[in-house]
C-alpha cells in the first residue's frame, strides 16, 4: 500500500512540471498569434504606396485644348490669345491672316509629331468644320511617404508628397521656362490662370491622407 502511495506521488510530481510546460508553450503561442493578428492591423509603405498612386491617378491629368482649321473667336477664347501664341511660338501651330471674326491655324509638322508621341491625345470636331484637340500636358506623382502614423485600431494617417511629371507639351509650358517668361506679365498670368501653364518643377506638394482598414483592406477613408 505504502509502494503505491509512493508511485502516484511520483506521478503526481512529473505532470505537474509537463503540465507547465504546456501553459508555457499555449502562452507563447498565443502572444504570437496575438502580434501576428496586431502586425496585420498596421499599414504597411508598400498597401500606402499603391492606394495614394491610385488616388493620384484617378484625379486625371492636366490638359489644354486648341483648335486648327477656320477658328471662330468667342468671348471665353480667341486664337490670338497667349496659349495660341505660345504655341506658335513653339513652332506647333501656325496662325493666319483673320478673316473677319475667324482666324486660319494650321497644326505644322512639328505639331502633328508631337501629338503624335502623346498618349490620351482627343481629337473631335466642333459644328463649323473645325479640328479640336483636347491634349494631356502634366500628371501628379508620388514622390515620398514621408511617416505613417497609426491613429487608432484600423486607422491610419499617411504623410506624403506628390510631384508633376509634365510630357514634353508640358515643358513648353513651364511656368519658369523661356517660352512663358518671353510673354508679358499679363500673358504670363492668363497662361497660368487659364491654359495650364504652371511651375511644373517646383517643389513637391506635402499633404496628408486619413485611411481605414475595412472588408477590402486598407483605404483612403472618405469624409
Amino acid at each position: 500500500m505504502f509502494e503505491q502511495e509512493l508511485e502516484m506521488e511520483k506521478r503526481d510530481s512529473s505532470i505537474v512540471p509537463l503540465l507547465l510546460i504546456v501553459v508555457l508553450i499555449l502562452s507563447i503561442v498565443g502572444v504570437a498569434i496575438y502580434y501576428l493578428l496586431q502586425s496585420r492591423q498596421v499599414l504597411s509603405d508598400q498597401e500606402a504606396r499603391d492606394a495614394i498612386v491610385s488616388s493620384l491617378k484617378s484625379m486625371g491629368p492636366v490638359t489644354i485644348h486648341f483648335e486648327t482649321g477656320l477658328v471662330k473667336s468667342s468671348v471665353e477664347e480667341k486664337p490670338h490669345d497667349p496659349n495660341y501664341r505660345l504655341l506658335e511660338k513653339a513652332g506647333l501651330i501656325k496662325l493666319g491672316k483673320d478673316n473677319g471674326w475667324k482666324t486660319p491655324v494650321s497644326l505644322m509638322p512639328k505639331g502633328r509629331e508631337l501629338l503624335a508621341g502623346i498618349a490620351g491625345v482627343h481629337k473631335s470636331k466642333d459644328k463649323d468644320g473645325s479640328d479640336i484637340y483636347v491634349i494631356p500636358i502634366a500628371e501628379r506623382k508620388l514622390a515620398s511617404i514621408s511617416r505613417i502614423t497609426m491613429t487608432g485600431t484600423g486607422r491610419a494617417t499617411v504623410e506624403y508628397a506628390w510631384k508633376w511629371e509634365p510630357n514634353q507639351l508640358g515643358e513648353m509650358l513651364e511656368a519658369s521656362g523661356p517660352l512663358v517668361k518671353s510673354f508679358n506679365t499679363w500673358d504670363r498670368s492668363t497662361l497660368i490662370s487659364k491654359y495650364g501653364a504652371n511651375f511644373y518643377h517646383g517643389e513637391p506638394t506635402r499633404t496628408a491622407l486619413a485611411f481605414m482598414k475595412g472588408d477590402k483592406g486598407w483605404q483612403i477613408a472618405v469624409e
